[in-house]
Formats: structure tokens, sequence, C-alpha cells
């Protein structure tokens, strides 16, 4: 491991997936406990038309993410809500708009759109120092937000038809949940791609779910596993020459499939 890091690229990796890990552990809990899976992913694939603007405009292709993820998170929270349309059909219209917005720009511009494959699939092996800088800002804004609607946030996880009688502003703080989401689209973007950016946000929190007693401690654990499945990916990545976000992934996946196997037979022995 010592001699991986003496390249740049491999720390900045690191430094990658340890900043990311925050932002998926403490949002993933949400997401996992809400069933708001099928949104992330919703929002990550509208975020498509943003990369295409990016290209087409020649600036990064993050600048082009942040509004398009947020613009596609509240969109599919005000159409779902308040234009009485099916949840699934505001996130199936925006990730198609989005998808077909990005491929038709990314035709228009001239030449070839470089870097395009590692937004698709990640490629956390080229993210850049400004890049780290916009990593951790999120971070911060995430944990911010978080600690400030903390009470609100608990309430409409767990009992959103209460926390409305109760007079709180359920929508709005929807919106306000859904934004964060789009946010950590926007950093999961980097480390394993559109394609692949709702597996690392929700599995580690689900994993954690089946570990921890509270809200709070399922964030942490997330966050740690979060963590330990990319640095455990880049690792073997490195070793047998693999795509670092995809091996990411996939170390992801087969611990959560060891996990629902032995809580499964861990159920079946108590049964018995």
């Amino acid at each position: 491991m010592p001699d991986i890091l003496h390249f740049e690229f491999m720390r900045n990796a690191f430094l990658a997936a340890i900043l990311s890990s925050v932002a998926c552990g403490i949002i993933g809990a949400y997401v996992v406990v809400r069933r708001l899976g099928f949104i992330s992913g919703g929002i990550a694939h509208t975020a498509f038309g943003g990369i295409g603007l990016s290209y087409y405009l020649g600036l990064n292709p993050l600048a082009g993410i942040i509004p398009f993820s947020l613009a596609a998170a509240i969109g599919i929270g005000l159409l779902s809500r308040k234009a009485r349309i099916a949840e699934d059909t505001a996130i199936g219209a925006f990730w198609a708009a989005g998808m077909s917005v990005g491929v038709i720009l990314i035709g228009l511009t001239p030449g070839y759109a470089p870097n395009l494959f590692s937004y698709l699939f990640g490629n956390i092996l080229t993210v850049p120092n400004s890049d780290l800088q916009l990593i951790l800002l999120l971070d911060l804004l995430i944990i911010a937000v978080v600690w400030l609607f903390d009470k609100e946030f608990v309430a409409i996880s767990f009992d959103e038809e209460y926390a409305r009688i109760s007079g709180l502003k359920t929508l709005a703080l929807d919106l306000v949940m859904l934004c964060l989401i789009a946010l950590t689209v926007v950093i999961m973007v980097r480390i394993v791609g559109i394609v692949m950016v709702i597996a690392l946000l929700t599995i580690p929190a689900a994993i954690a779910r089946s570990f921890s007693q509270s809200l709070y401690r399922m964030m942490a654990t997330g966050i740690l596993l979060a963590g330990l499945f990319s640095i455990a990916g880049l690792w073997l990545s490195w070793i047998f020459n693999l795509a670092s976000g995809a091996t990411i992934i996939l170390v992801a996946a087969l611990v959560f499939l060891v996990n629902a196997l032995l809580r499964a037979g861990k159920a079946r022995q108590t049964a018995c």
C-alpha cells in the first residue's frame, strides 16, 4: 500500500475516496430509510445533460452537473408532489430528458469530447486537486444543512404524515433533502460515474442499517463502510489493473451479498 501512495494521482484518489464517503454515508442513510434510491438514479442520469452542456460551452463538466442535478431534484420533487404525477413517471421523464439533452449537446460540440467515459463509469484516478477542494466544500455544505435541519429530517424520514400534521413544511424539507442527494450525486460521479452512483449511495447505508439501532450510528457506519469499499476497490484495481470505479462497486456488492446471506442464515437458525 505505501508504494501506491508514491504517486500523486493515487494520493488524490485515496483522498477523493475518503472525502466522498462522508457525503455518501450521511445522505445514503436518508436514501435507504426513505427508499429514495430510484430518485437518486434519476437525478444521476439527468445530470448527463449537464455534462453535455459543459462540453458544449467549454466549461468544467462539474459546473454543468451541479445545476442540472439540483434542477432535476427540485423538478422531480415538485412534479410528484404538486402536479399529481406519479413519482416514477416524473423520474423517468427527467431521466430520459437529461440523457437526451446530454447526447444532443455532445453531438453538437465540435471535435471529440474527452474523458466522457469517465463521467459515465467514473475514474477516480484522474481527480485533480480542484475537484478535491470542491468535494470538500460540498461535504461541509451537506454536513451543515443536515445539522441545521437535524430534527426535521428525522421527523420526515420516519413519519412524514405526522410531521405534516405537526406543522412542519414537509414539501420544503423534501426539496432540501433531494437537493442534498443531488450534491452527493455530483461527488459520486467523479468516483464511480453516473451509471453506478446509485450503488455506492445505497449499498454502504443498506449494510450499515443491519448493524445500527439509530440513524446517526447508521450514518457513521455508512461513512466507514463507503471509505473501506473505496480504498479496497482502489487497491485491488491497482494490483489487478482493473477499472477503479467498477472494482469499488464490485467490492461493495460482494460485501452486501455476504451480509445478506449471513443475515438470512441467522434468521433461519432463529426460526428453528
